[in-house]
């Protein structure tokens, strides 16, 4: 299946950053995602004959469990909605869920119309826009599209440690998991830890003959070392732009600002633009070698 646009807004996401990340991938059939988030990779790329998504969150996988094996009941209980500051607050403050299916409503309903994705509640702010969001109306053909893509496709909410063990040798792994420095706090309902950004590049450097693995990480000192063993640093940039919303906490309109995305691609194979790696990573792969 051709790629579509993530069903969901997510704080962090690669929607922006598709196009670099896609041009780097090797050849691969079977796709492994262990810090799923939106999985704007996922839904971007080719389908591979194998495919896993998995994340901390359950309620962020359970949605797309429930988008994925059933589509048609989701859409029937989101069919009379309307995008308004006093439905995201019924949803956020009062809606009490009794089902899977209902904890998918919800989370589905304040993720598309919440500020920049954000779904830490007590940061998830109304974030609606006629002209920048997708539309309730058009809910149905995002669940159907995102329904097939999804068809087939492993879902599991384990520790990034159970997926990387569990891969199938040949496996391509994409790795987006919180930046190193950042306030995951603010965006997220499950923190990183300092010691899980440790443990994750011990996992991968057991695994590197095994597996195959691009990693995207905030461009720092620190990740810089840890992962020195790599085989190639891609530095890319990016623009994105966070569109006018309105504002919960003003009840303002906010233009569309433009911000620069700023990130390591780490990979352990030979990518196919060779052109692009860093100049000091070449030369300090250089000196460790002479």
């Amino acid at each position: 299946m051709n790629g579509i646009n993530s069903p969901f807004r997510y704080a962090g996401g690669k929607f922006y950053a598709r196009k670099l990340i896609l041009e780097l991938l090797p050849q691969h059939g079977n796709y492994i995602e262990p810090f799923a988030g939106g999985a704007s990779i996922f839904f971007a790329k080719l389908k591979s004959t194998k495919n896993w998504l998995n994340d901390i969150d359950p309620d962020l996988m359970n949605c797309f469990a429930i988008i994925r094996d059933y589509p048609e009941d989701l859409i029937y209980k989101l069919k009379n909605e309307k995008a308004s500051k006093d439905r995201h607050y019924y949803y956020k403050n009062l809606f009490k869920p009794k089902s899977e299916l209902e904890k998918a409503v919800r989370w589905f309903y304040i993720n598309r119309t919440s500020y920049s994705g954000i779904m830490n509640i007590k940061n998830c702010f109304w974030g609606y826009g006629d002209k920048y969001s997708m539309r309730p109306e058009n809910w149905p053909r995002n669940i159907r599209r995102t329904s097939l893509k999804l068809s087939g496709v492993r879902l599991t909410t384990l520790d990034f440690q159970d997926v990387i063990e569990k891969a199938e040798n040949g496996s391509f792994l994409f790795i987006d998991p919180p930046y190193f420095n950042a306030d995951q706090d603010k965006f997220y309902q499950h923190s990183f830890k300092i010691n899980d950004h440790y443990r994750l590049c011990e996992l991968l450097r057991d695994h590197k003959d095994r597996l195959k693995f691009m990693i995207t990480y905030d461009n720092c000192s620190e990740v810089r070392e840890l992962y020195s063993w790599v085989n190639e640093v891609h530095e890319k940039e990016w623009n994105y732009t966070i569109n006018r919303t309105d504002d919960q906490k003003n009840g303002s309109k906010k233009k569309g600002s433009r911000f620069k995305g700023r990130e390591i691609f780490l990979v352990n194979y030979l990518a196919a633009r060779q052109e692009e790696l860093i100049p000091r990573f070449v030369f300090h792969q250089a000196f460790k070698n002479a």
